[in-house]
């Protein structure tokens, strides 16, 4: 296979450039993110049809990541419950070395070829569930060998990869190819390979809580109301989506609800 993550950067003597010039070049280089995953949205789109169908039937959605990857999934994942409301435990997050260590860069963990098998099996994995391997060589063994074991026991499997024809690819029913090209700095795929996967996490998370039918209009009405900031936004939500005129008459029915959803739904069965 090709590795076009680790082609040398179209850029030379990179210590002799200006702030100006590093700025400015890697702003260029990034500016092609948008464009490589516009290329694969119809691979993505496929990928999502198939986590809303699992999720919609009961099961579960599973990252199988390492690095950079692996760790800008745990960040997805963890928003999650607050945003949407949703159960924790709906979508998940394996990291190589385990989310407990999500600041510590143990690299060495991403070349162990049991242990993602492993934690799937501790979180009770089954073919209910959907398992997307994180990669940008699409080599990385953590998670090739996870997505090899979840095949053979029928379990969905999804990739996101940044290098054409990879193993990783190779053993997911959904690949996700985004080709980002070689790096600002060669070889180091936490930059253009990484924004391209934080912006691939947004995509699937959202759309696929918008497919449950956890967003309505363009407002998160099962936010959870965990400060002051997001109990403000969410009264001023219920006041626009209820016609209520009293702020605080509508921030005490929101709290005495849980959410604006709820909230609604009280509202309506009075009616």
């Amino acid at each position: 296979m090709l590795k076009v993550t680790e082609e040398p950067s179209r850029y030379r003597h990179l210590e002799k450039m200006t702030i100006e010039e590093i700025t400015a070049n890697i702003n260029r280089e990034d500016q092609l993110v948008a464009l490589a995953v516009e290329k694969a949205l119809p691979h993505l789109n496929a990928l999502i049809n198939a986590v809303v169908g699992k999720l919609q039937r009961g099961g579960r959605m599973f990252y199988l990541g390492a690095g950079s990857g692996g760790r800008l999934s745990v960040l997805d994942v963890i928003e999650m419950p607050t945003t949407y409301g949703v159960p924790k435990g709906l979508l998940n997050a394996v990291l190589a070395g385990g989310t407990d260590h999500l600041i510590e860069a143990l690299e060495e963990m991403e070349d162990d070829t049991e242990e993602g098998w492993k934690q799937l099996q501790q979180q009770q994995i089954s073919k209910n569930d959907i398992v997307i391997g994180i990669s940008a060589s699409g080599t990385t063994p953590f998670v090739l060998e996870g997505l090899k074991q979840c095949r053979q026991h029928g379990i969905a499997t999804g990739c996101i990869v940044s290098n054409p024809g990879s193993p990783i690819a190779g053993q997911a029913d959904f690949p996700v190819e985004v080709i980002t090209g070689p790096e600002f700095v060669t070889g180091s795929t936490r930059m253009k390979c990484g924004t391209a996967q934080k912006m691939i996490f947004d995509i699937i998370s959202t759309t696929t809580m918008i497919q449950l039918g956890r967003v309505e209009d363009n407002r998160m009405v099962n936010v959870a109301l965990i400060n002051n900031k997001i109990i403000d936004r969410a009264v001023k939500m219920l006041m626009i989506k209820a016609d209520i005129q009293d702020y605080e008459a509508a921030k005490e029915i929101l709290i005495a609800h849980g959410s604006v959803r709820k909230a609604l739904d009280h509202l309506s069965a009075r009616i």
